[in-house]
């Protein structure tokens, strides 16, 4: 038996002192020894492995066929043969779990800083503890003991209360203990250094084995084929007639199998398993490691622990506890086995002792604790620590439910539920937007294999850090820059990264804030960067109380509203729609009328079948030009210009691909996102100053709002577009990014003596929530509808033209709407953020999705969906007749429902009258 307290001294079993005071520690080879083991009493191990014989043959087609038998492909496989597809197959190349799964700690965690998280872990629960024990007769492993959140730190217990608020929306129970009542609670902790903690009863903690063992007789029960022992070897891709790659068969070491669907859950080995068949699936195995340890009176009945603040986790075992946690210096996975089944790694001391220490600290009778076993296996670990689901972009049919970051368990059941119903009915029915891996990536990222090992690693050094609301990645950076970036750098902006793209975040007046080249947090012998301006600039941002660069996001704002603003917002999707069919293509795809004279600019959205939201956006009818200019493409039939924000613009290219590709037209979909910038100059000035620019007359009468042309800006060809993202007059200016520069540098000059200034997204995210603008993915989903959105205006419902969504709104819209997007303001200036809970007449109706401040009419501006608690339409009566309170981290602030944006709610200055 060896003490944790040993694993920092030499390995003999006695009483030492505090590991932190104790000499240098001993690596993996001088280390404490114990038996490498997973603390079940059962694996499917035991059942014996590697026979080189499949369990049954397979067979000769199929409609799915998942590949891997670990927590998502049997959730997976189970959820298939639940929803009605019995010709379901699952192929696991050596035994249930063998993979990650048999070795998980299998923890359960009900709360995360998401609205989608929290339903998904909410199936999985009801899966593991109600319906898998009811349909099967069978235990599945579920134990309910809580679990508890520990906080060192005000920061800390703030992040914590807001998921207790959140928690309320849902029916989480959860409460707030001050230090003496944790230690009532778990007698053996140290409460000395605590602040407070989270206590959520109804955590727990499920058994692989027993978990993955009963799915799989429940998926068969219902007609699904579980074949162990039979690894793939190849994967069959054929082009249709229109050129589009799709999945044909799964050829496997003994047999094939015909199928038009393939789901790669293979975990570690998913990026093999995507190669065959062409498909980059960006992921990274890295060591990842518990110790268990022996008997610990007291401990019986304890609730989970998470301590972040230490980077540790406590799970209890019985009689014991497993220890572990996610530390800055993880081990890759350099040469990933095919033959790696039920396999353990020896343990690293010298990377484990930072959580032995953490450990210690908060139980510290650990210290003259032994330790049973050492747990130390692989994951699979993503670049924004994130699960990769969803068709892939490159091969139609082919599915990822891989990529867990250690959460397979725990997220199984509800990714599970989600992914059966994306493969039946092409779209889930949860938001899965930020798992979904058309979406999250630029194509030119996915099988970069440095951006993905950076981004990897600070995922997952972060994993337990705070979320703070304004943080941003340091791995990973300066991979897209836009034309104006060098410019705008040495003007002091501080940029955010969207989609690999590098775009401004606001203005520091201290001069320049350069993102500099990772550096792993000092780990693997990096040296850590000094003096880093921009990341003590983000650090200061760390604080859910209004952050310290308030009042300079405040000047951009009210400079914007009073006088006049550039926004650089290069970072956008720029795609041209072109061809013969390309306007029946329009009309489908878009649910306003677009279809109209070459010059006008519509705002509109984009539907998927159940009617939710995909995207909005602006399209613009252009005609025929230059085939060398990327202003205005040559094309035969007709043509149409989109701009879509540029975090999303990789899934609308990917929605607007497949709506193509199923409709099989003539026409093209081609992406200039790198060859034009935009900036957009927003301001009651905007006229007066531009009018010096452009040669073309800006006054209303011959360049009216949503209306484009080409100019001349400083001897350079530019597309002019009137529009707001801000609700104040402008131009946007899409230049070719040769050009940009130049433009750039006569608008500021010609602004100079008018007061222009250089204004960024956290502007941006103030003044469109002011004026009532929608965000994609944060108050417009697609789960969100246009007539719950308050967008049923860009639905042509009085046309007969007919588009994607379209019976589905006009169903809803005779149904009626049961729930619905309200604009709230509170008196009180308090800063919001998103998850907050919405109180009407005393009960919880619902939860803020965005929020910010307006500082021209000075409140704090928060957008939610609400129900009717009785389950009946929410009218804009019921909208007015209610009392409203919005919950922040546990504390209640009174609050006022708009049925009309409280900025402009005439809508005069986006059309010049002041």
């Amino acid at each position: 038996m060896s003490y944790l307290s040993c694993a920092l001294r030499a390995a003999t079993p006695r009483r030492l002192p505090a590991p932190w005071r104790s000499p240098q520690p001993f690596s993996s080879a001088t280390g404490p020894t114990a038996k490498k083991s997973v603390p079940y009493e059962k694996t499917m191990k035991e059942e014996g492995s590697g026979s080189g014989k499949p369990s049954r043959p397979p067979p000769p087609s199929a409609e799915v066929v998942v590949v891997g038998g670990g927590s998502l492909g049997c959730q997976t496989t189970y959820h298939l043969a639940k929803q009605g597809v019995t010709s379901v197959v699952l192929l696991e190349r050596d035994r249930l779990t063998s993979g990650t799964t048999w070795h998980t700690a299998g923890l359960l965690w009900q709360l995360r800083p998401s609205d989608v998280e929290v339903e998904l872990l909410a199936h999985t629960r009801d899966v593991v503890s109600r319906q898998l024990p009811a349909e099967t007769g069978l235990h599945t492993g579920w134990v309910e003991n809580g679990g508890l959140f520990i906080a060192s730190n005000k920061q800390r217990l703030d992040e914590y209360k807001r998921l207790m608020s959140l928690g309320k929306v849902y029916g989480v129970e959860s409460y707030v203990l001050t230090p003496s009542q944790t230690k009532d609670l778990y007698p053996l902790m140290n409460i000395d250094d605590l602040y407070g903690t989270l206590y959520v009863p109804k955590d727990g903690t499920m058994d692989p084995a027993g978990t993955c063992s009963t799915l799989a007789r429940a998926a068969t029960a219902r007609g699904a084929t579980i074949i162990e022992n039979c690894p793939v070897t190849g994967i069959q891709v054929r082009a249709d007639d229109f050129g589009v790659k799709r999945v044909y068969a799964v050829e496997t070491a003994h047999g094939t199998i015909q199928t038009p669907c393939v789901v790669n859950c293979a975990g570690v080995w998913a990026r093999a398993l995507g190669r065959l068949a062409g498909v980059h699936v960006p992921l990274v195995g890295m060591h990842h490691a518990y110790v268990v340890t022996e008997r610990i009176e007291g401990i019986q009945n304890m609730p989970n622990v998470r301590d972040h603040d230490a980077s540790v986790y406590l799970r209890l075992q019985g009689d014991a506890l497993s220890v572990g946690g996610y530390e800055s210096n993880p081990i890759f996975w350099e040469e990933v086995s095919e033959k790696f089944a039920f396999g353990l790694f020896d343990l690293d001391w010298d990377v484990f002792m930072q959580h032995i220490e953490g450990a210690i600290n908060r139980v510290p009778v650990l210290e003259k604790t032994g330790i049973k076993s050492t747990v130390c296996g692989p994951e699979s670990f993503t670049a924004d620590h994130k699960p990769l689901m969803g068709e892939a972009p490159e091969v139609r049919g082919f599915f990822l439910g891989c990529g867990f970051n250690s959460a397979g368990m725990m997220l199984g059941g509800g990714c599970g539920k989600e992914l059966a119903h994306w493969i039946i009915h092409g779209r889930p029915e949860k938001d899965m937007y930020g798992y979904d891996i058309r979406q999250r990536f630029h194509h030119s990222l996915t099988d970069n294999n440095r951006w993905i090992r950076e981004r990897s690693h600070e995922s997952y050094a972060k994993n337990y850090s705070v979320v703070f609301p304004h943080d941003e990645p340091l791995a990973g950076r300066n991979v897209r820059k836009d034309p104006l970036h060098e410019e705008l750098l040495r003007q002091g902006c501080v940029f955010q990264e969207r989609h690999g793209w590098e775009r401004p975040g606001w203005f520091s007046p201290g001069g320049a804030a350069p993102v500099l080249d990772y550096d792993y947090y000092g780990a693997y012998g990096q040296k850590r960067h000094r003096d880093y301006t921009y990341n003590r600039l983000l650090g200061d941002e760390y604080t859910f109380d209004f952050p310290p660069h308030h009042d300079i996001i405040k000047n951009e704002c009210l400079m914007c509203r009073n006088a006049l603003a550039l926004f650089d917002m290069s970072y956008f999707g720029k795609f041209y729609l072109v061809g013969p069919d390309a306007t029946k293509a329009a009309n489908w795809l878009f649910t306003a009328d677009v279809s109209k004279a070459p010059g006008s600019t519509v705002y509109t959205c984009m539907l998927n079948k159940r009617g939710g939201v995909e995207s909005d956006l602006t399209v613009s009818r252009i005609s025929p030009g230059d085939p060398a200019s990327p202003l205005a493409p040559a094309f035969e039939g007709d043509g149409y210009y989109l701009a879509i924000g540029g975090a999303v613009a990789q899934h609308n290219w990917s929605h607007i691909t497949a709506v193509l590709q199923d409709m099989k037209l003539q026409c093209k979909l081609l992406d200039f996102s790198e060859e034009l910038g935009m900036m957009s100059i927003q301001g009651p000035l905007s006229r007066v100053v531009l009018q010096e620019v452009l040669n073309t007359d800006l006054s209303n009468e011959a360049f009216p709002f949503s209306t484009h042309k080409l100019a001349m800006a400083a001897g350079c060809t530019v597309r002019a577009m009137r529009l707001s993202f801000v609700g104040e007059m402008g131009w946007e200016l899409h230049v070719p990014k040769a050009d940009c520069v130049k433009v750039y540098q006569a608008v500021m000059e010609a602004g100079a003596r008018h007061g222009i200034t250089n204004a960024g997204y956290r502007a941006i995210d103030s003044l469109s929530i002011e004026k009532g603008y929608r965000h994609w993915h944060a108050d417009l989903r697609p789960d969100d509808t246009p007539l719950e959105a308050g967008l049923a205006f860009t639905c042509k419902l009085k046309s007969s033209i007919p588009f994607l969504g379209r019976e589905a709104v006009e169903a809803q819209k005779a149904k009626g709407i049961f729930r619905r997007l309200v604009c709230f303001t509170t008196e009180e200036k308090v800063p919001m953020f998103g998850l907050e809970a919405v109180w009407r007449d005393g009960e919880v109706v619902g939860h803020i999705r965005r929020a910010d401040f307006g500082f021209a009419i000075d409140k704090t501006i928060a957008y939610g969906y609400i129900r009717d608690p009785a389950g009946g339409p929410v009218s804009l009566d019921f909208v007015k007749s209610g009392s409203y309170e919005l919950e922040r981290m546990g504390v209640t602030y009174p609050a006022r429902a708009h049925t009309k944006s409280p900025f402009d709610p005439d809508n005069k200055r986006v059309k010049g009258f002041y």
